[in-house]
């Protein structure tokens, strides 16, 4: 017997992410390529801050009525804009317990965890593993490999439990139905290891004129390279 079969059905064993794995490359270029979209899209919007006649303090990206005092205009990115346009209650539990998901692709425990978080209106991170460096950084994370994984500030739930991760969600302060903006989009996800970046290689001019190292050494004050 396996170490699949002897699991609970809300987790995901190594072995099975590891087979997984060798069908992640699709995903990856895709990932990517929302990566670069996401990052290219250099949005900004603005924020204002003003006190109602009753002494309300309210955060909007809608410009407020002409009743309003004291009111402040500041511009923001649209990653500062997701967190801003929060209700405070949901705010502060993000704030003070960030929720992060770990996934796999192929995953179904995984899909129904997301599932749960954005039914909810649970702001969070997703962290995809699809790589051996995105699974070592799963082990660091939650000291197993199992998927789904989910981070509550230093909670952590491993498995898809829906009531375990109800219950946490709850404890952490977060509200018990969706509080989002209609507007709000989640982050899009990243892998759990980000990816370092590929060094530039030479052009084909430059490796024909060589290295440093390779060019005649100077006569008198020529400069290297140069003989007359």
């Amino acid at each position: 017997m396996t170490r699949m079969s002897s699991l609970p059905p809300g987790l995901l064993s190594a072995s099975s992410l590891a087979l997984r794995l060798t069908h992640g490359l699709t995903h990856g270029l895709a990932l990517g390529l929302a990566l670069g979209l996401f990052a290219a899209a250099n949005v900004h919007a603005e924020l204002y801050k003003w006190v109602g006649p009753d002494g309300k303090v309210t955060y909007s990206d809608v410009p407020p009525p002409s009743t309003a005092k004291q009111v402040e205009r500041k511009a923001i990115s649209a990653a500062e804009s997701r967190a801003a346009d929060l209700p405070y209650e949901l705010a502060e539990a993000a704030k003070a317990n960030p929720v992060t998901l770990y996934t796999a692709p192929k995953c179904v425990p995984c899909n129904q965890g997301r599932t749960l978080l954005n039914t909810r209106g649970i702001p969070f991170s997703e962290k995809t593993v699809t790589s051996n460096d995105d699974i070592e950084r799963l082990r660091q994370a939650g000291g197993d490999t199992q998927l789904p994984l989910l981070l509550i500030g230093s909670s952590k739930q491993q498995g898809y439990a829906p009531d375990a991760w109800s219950a946490a969600l709850s404890n952490a302060g977060y509200p018990e139905t969706s509080k989002l903006p209609r507007t709000y989009r989640q982050p899009p996800a990243a892998a759990a290891a980000p990816r370092p970046t590929a060094a530039a290689r030479p052009s084909a001019e430059e490796q024909a004129a060589g290295s440093p190292g390779d060019l005649p050494p100077p006569t008198g004050n020529a400069p290297p390279g140069f003989r007359f």
